[in-house]
């Protein structure tokens, strides 16, 4: 079963979360726990060392009854959390207790308020509150906490009269203070619950917020590029996937789309030279059939006008056919130049030069049709590679192609040499005339096709393509209906003759 990208990556970031809140949330309820057990251990030692100052004197004084009474009292404040205040002796026998029936008893010293000191291995003395603090349960279940506080043997004490202890005794006692630790517990347990549920809301946060940036920066974005890539393995070159931001997957898109303009771009050039190879081999054949038929007709009709030149009528009728005759061995010489193209005899030659070769050729014509050509070339251009003869050609043919889409009205055409992008030269011609429709764009370098309708036989511009392609570069055309077309020429430049950008002049 396939798993979505995206799934896995909510589910795995989910998880990383997850541990991450979870080990935080362990980490401060420790703290949290270790923080009350701290202060309620300070406490209950704060409350020995009480209970040893208001005890000193009856000590020292060996009045049992008032210590007795004194201990009973503060064992008895079980409101304030004091279940037991004992006091035993250095042996672990128990002299003093709020639990009378334990006085008199002895400690085993295996037992919770022995086994602290003797398991340390060292004086009671010199134990902190940490090693004298110990917790367990009471017979009813309830935690406790025990500290056990030291009762050095004094100057004091080892000099009184009434119960002298030698002053080499060291300790004289241990006074233990239990606590009940049913408040901490309880504080633990809310906080337990508060983090636990504050984790768990962040975990759910975080999980939502996941889904939603995954699902705006990884799902929807994925499923644009699938649906894209699905689009152009069913043959739809025209697909283009929308913005999907500035990130990895933006740009992924955006190559996506340049990917499927170039695939178009190539699949469209290999139509066209598919086309221009089954037409070039259809006009090989067709071509040498049908010249010398033409060139027959034409030769008698000629003979024929020179004859009947006193009859008006029939000299009007071969005059047609003559006239049709040499119209269509202009298209057979058209076919043979498109089925068997010469190739380009290349050599250093001046761009510039070439489109002012191709204005002299057609100014005559452009100004009886009322046409105004300027020039806007860019000076000092580079030299570049090429057949000048058949880039005249195709300049002459584009030119003549404008002055025919701005018909008898008048018009402008616009002739721009420029340093075109990545080393090549651009050659702009841009017209005033009715421009191309859209739908005609896609065929407008197919042989045979034409806009002139009867005026036109539809091979110009596939012969200027052809020639354009044989020598590296490209003929693009962009078009508005009433707005003007703008062909675009581009030739390579040769590793030699790239250099420097040239400034751009206008010459007109």
């Amino acid at each position: 079963m396939r798993t979505r990208i995206g799934t896995r990556l909510i589910l795995g970031a989910g998880l990383a979360t997850a541990l991450a809140i979870g080990g935080m949330a362990v980490a401060v309820l420790r703290t949290h726990s270790a923080q009350l057990m701290a202060e309620r251990t300070r406490s209950a030692d704060q409350l020995s060392e009480t209970i040893k100052s208001a005890t000193h004197f009856d000590m020292m004084e060996n009045r049992r009854d008032n210590m007795h009474r004194q201990i009973q009292a503060v064992g008895g404040l079980s409101e304030q959390g004091i279940r037991k205040v004992r006091v035993f002796n250095k042996e672990g026998r128990v002299m003093f207790s709020s639990s009378a029936e334990e006085i008199g008893t002895s400690l085993d010293i295996r037992g919770e308020a022995c086994y602290v000191c003797h398991a340390e291995g060292k004086p009671l003395e010199h134990l902190d509150i940490q090693a004298r603090a110990r917790t367990f349960r009471a017979p009813d279940g309830t935690r406790l906490l025990g500290v056990i506080n030291p009762i050095p043997n004094s100057p004091s004490c080892s000099t009184a009269a009434c119960h002298a202890h030698s002053p080499k005794q060291r300790l004289l006692g241990v006074l233990d203070v239990n606590v009940s630790l049913t408040q901490v517990d309880q504080e633990i347990t809310r906080s337990r619950n508060v983090i636990i549920g504050s984790a768990i809301l962040a975990i759910l946060a975080g999980s939502l917020m996941l889904w939603w940036l995954n699902r705006r920066l990884v799902v929807r974005p994925v499923a644009a590029l699938v649906a894209g890539t699905e689009r152009v393995s069913a043959g739809d070159l025209s697909t283009s996937i929308p913005y999907l931001g500035r990130h990895e997957l933006g740009h992924l898109a955006k190559s996506f789309n340049e990917m499927t303009k170039n695939l178009s771009d190539t699949q469209r050039q290999l139509a066209q030279a598919d086309k221009l190879a089954s037409v070039g081999r259809l006009a090989a054949g067709v071509a040498h059939e049908i010249n010398n038929p033409l060139t027959g007709v034409l030769s008698y009709a000629s003979l024929l006008r020179k004859r009947l030149d006193q009859d008006a009528e029939a000299c009007e009728d071969l005059d047609v056919i003559v006239r049709e005759t040499v119209r269509c061995r202009g298209i057979i010489r058209g076919l043979l130049d498109f089925a068997r193209p010469t190739a380009p005899a290349r050599k250093l030659m001046d761009l510039n030069e070439v489109i002012r070769r191709s204005v002299s050729v057609v100014m005559t014509q452009l100004s009886m049709n009322q046409v105004d050509l300027s020039l806007h070339l860019t000076p000092d251009l580079p030299e570049v590679m090429a057949d000048a003869n058949q880039i005249q050609q195709v300049v002459v043919n584009l030119i003549l192609n404008a002055a025919d889409a701005i018909g008898a009205e008048g018009g402008t055409i616009r002739a721009t040499t420029r340093l075109g992008a990545e080393g090549t030269i651009d050659v702009l011609l841009e017209d005033s005339g009715k421009g191309i429709a859209p739908e005609d764009l896609p065929r407008i370098f197919e042989p045979f096709f034409t806009t002139k309708g009867n005026h036109g036989t539809g091979l110009g511009l596939a012969v200027s393509w052809g020639i354009v392609e044989a020598h590296g570069g490209t003929l693009t055309v962009q078009s508005e209906p009433g707005k003007g077309t703008c062909f675009t020429l581009i030739l390579p430049l040769s590793a030699e003759t790239r250099g420097g950008e040239p400034s751009l002049t206008t010459l007109t």
